[in-house]
């Protein structure tokens, strides 16, 4: 079931509109294909363009692969050099868009779960012509911070749907396990969570380290019975939260946020009850081809506002129609 919102500006989930703008292309590459000839099919426009994205991946968290396979697939429809790197480290993310910079890309597709750290260099990147567009979070910063473009979830609406749901349900005591501490997207989700269930109660895990957020999540469990619900961020927390409750013998309900293979198929044997997609697929190959986009033609997606590709309901209605596709690495 997809969910509907009215944030202000946001164009919808998955579609946007394409204006074109009337000032010439930003983009330090823009000289590399000859206008006039369109972009076929197969290897693509062949442009010549090199593009770099720039995340706060944690190596092993399975959701960056539907990121990495969208933008894969939208750059060989392009023909264009994508170079990946990753660091869930600020700073060092923030020094992963200088080294872009310095080495001349024609865009710069990034994450912002940590704007303020993230600000000088995406403005250094601006003052070189080099195009940069946000995506997966983000979503209330990016202007400030200098991004053009937006695509992902607003994860406030986010939060807030999940929260309605478990209320409407008549969950009183969610956890909410936020893995990454500063990220402004589970920050938002959780409070969006909260909006709706006041008796939330967040808990910080360390989601690199799998062993370390099962242990934490059972000793919580363990110690309170008036947990009613489990609301993880992340399908790799979400497995975790599955031993946690076995452990605890806790009788909590588990929902969380995004998918993966094994989340998509815990859902259809009804051990977690639901999940909120954002479709990192979709975000993924939506930067690409909007800078490409941007770079060859001027062209400006998302009219002044975010593109939305969440959030959506997976659950026990949808999971038939939706599982291949999680096996498939694209939703």
């Amino acid at each position: 079931m997809k969910l509907s919102w009215t944030r202000k500006g946001a164009a919808l989930a998955v579609v946007a509109t394409l204006a074109v703008l009337t000032s010439s292309c930003s983009g330090g590459g823009a000289q590399h294909s000859s206008s006039g000839s369109g972009g076929g099919s197969g290897a693509g426009d062949n442009s010549g363009y090199t593009i770099a994205m720039v995340t706060h991946e944690t190596p092993g968290d399975t959701f960056w692969d539907k990121i990495k396979a969208g933008a894969q697939q939208a750059a060989k429809n392009e023909g264009v050099k994508l170079k990946y790197s990753n660091d869930p480290d600020p700073s060092k993310q923030a020094t992963l868009i200088k080294n872009a910079v310095d080495s001349k890309v024609d865009g710069i597709a990034t994450t912002l779960a940590t704007p303020d750290a993230l600000a000088a260099s995406v403005k250094q990147a601006r003052a070189a012509g080099i195009p940069v567009v946000a995506f997966n979070s983000g979503i209330d910063q990016y202007k400030k911070v200098g991004a053009e473009m937006y695509f992902g979830s607003d994860e406030n609406l986010a939060g807030a749907t999940a929260g309605a749901r478990l209320a409407k349900d008549g969950s009183k005591h969610p956890l909410c396990v936020i893995q990454a501490a500063g990220s402004v997207a589970l920050e938002a989700r959780c409070a969006g969570v909260k909006s709706k269930v006041p008796g939330t109660e967040n808990i910080q895990v360390n989601g690199a380290d799998d062993s370390s957020v099962v242990s934490s999540l059972q000793a919580k469990l363990s110690e309170d019975k008036t947990i009613d619900s489990v609301v993880t961020l992340g399908a790799p927390i979400a497995l975790d939260a599955m031993k946690a409750k076995d452990a605890a013998n806790s009788k909590a309900r588990l929902i969380t946020f995004d998918l993966n293979i094994d989340a998509a198929q815990a859902i259809k044997d009804g051990k977690i009850e639901f999940s909120i997609d954002q479709q990192p697929y979709v975000q993924g190959f939506l930067a690409i081809t909007s800078l490409y986009l941007n770079i060859k033609n001027g062209n400006d997606i998302g009219g002044g506002g975010p593109v939305l590709t969440g959030p959506s309901f997976v659950d026990a209605s949808n999971i038939a129609t939706i599982l291949p596709f999680a096996k498939n690495n694209t939703r």
